[in-house]
């Protein structure tokens, strides 16, 4: 029986439109939230194994403003690229031609996983008046609090893409490996929330395509991190960070921060990685008031 979505009564009264785009030759899933004639268009990259309901939290708090969610190729209902390797390459290119697509010059969010997507695409060439990275990773993955956990996931998607197919697939998705994840990620005490919160893992975090494109996509969350393209990423920058974060300390979030040739850094207390659905409405705040209109002289 699924937990109650404690973000539904704020979800329900928002327009969602499921539409379908080609980008590099495959066919991309994506959700419309939000008046057709709001200000602001933002364009939000999910993270590693989620898809595009996993920020719908954050969603649901911010009711004007029009929200473009893609799922990511190989995740949810989005198909893999054809005859590409799903690395950060690609999935960088695959970001600009959607956007191009789609809403060219929207604002360009990412969590997580979709943090690294994003910044490597501005970095590349995408263009967009802000950029927003919710839960961002700021250090190697390998070297956070948790980089023996780290070390013992790169291991699991090893197997997972060794043995034998079936095999390999059960051990991707078997459900109580799904649980002892989210059990470690989450921080709330809430038990109703911990319980939506362990549904949605339940429920969508093995809807990848097959184990080569999840295999893909880990080895590119791990080998990489926003700090490479920070630099280079001239727009206004808002960064939501964690205290608790186990991925990315929050010291290091300070650090990426400085990184930046123009950011700013919102620090939110007791969450941890999973900001998009115990703290949705703080970082909902934080990205209203970086949207807002800037007084004459100001951005």
């Amino acid at each position: 029986m699924a937990s109650p979505n404690p973000y539904a009564p704020l979800l329900d009264v928002i327009p969602v439109e499921r539409r379908e785009a080609t980008v590099l030759g495959g066919t991309t899933a994506y959700w419309v939230y939000g008046p057709h004639d709001a200000d602001t268009t933002v364009i939000a990259v999910h993270g590693f194994r989620g898809e595009h309901h996993g920020l719908e939290p954050v969603v649901a708090h911010l009711p004007d403003v029009r929200i473009i969610s893609p799922d990511l190729p190989g995740f949810g209902e989005t198909p893999p690229l054809p005859g590409v390797r799903h690395d950060l390459e690609t999935y960088g290119r695959w970001l600009r031609e959607f956007a191009a697509t789609v809403s060219p010059g929207a604002v360009i969010l990412g969590h997580s996983f979709g943090s690294i997507v994003v910044s490597a695409a501005v970095a590349g060439g995408l263009a967009t008046p802000r950029v927003i990275l919710v839960n961002p990773i700021g250090a190697p993955a390998l070297e956070g609090p948790r980089g023996l956990l780290t070390r013992l996931a790169v291991f699991y998607y090893w197997a997972g893409a060794r043995l034998p197919k079936r095999a390999g697939d059960a051990l991707l998705r078997n459900g109580l490996i799904v649980r002892v994840m989210s059990e470690s990620m989450a921080k709330t005490k809430d038990a109703d929330l911990r319980r939506f919160i362990h549904d949605q893992h339940d429920t969508y975090f093995s809807r990848f395509a097959d184990r080569d494109v999840l295999h893909d996509a880990f080895v590119a969350s791990v080998s990489n991190d926003v700090r490479e393209f920070a630099p280079r990423i001239a727009q206004p920058t808002l960064l939501v960070a964690a205290v608790r974060d186990d991925i990315t300390p929050i010291e290091a979030e300070r650090h990426l921060a400085t990184l930046f040739p123009d950011a700013d850094l919102v620090e939110i207390d007791d969450v941890g990685h999973l900001i998009h659905y115990e703290t949705p409405a703080a970082a909902a705040t934080a990205i209203r008031a970086f949207l807002a209109p800037s007084e004459p002289g100001t951005r």
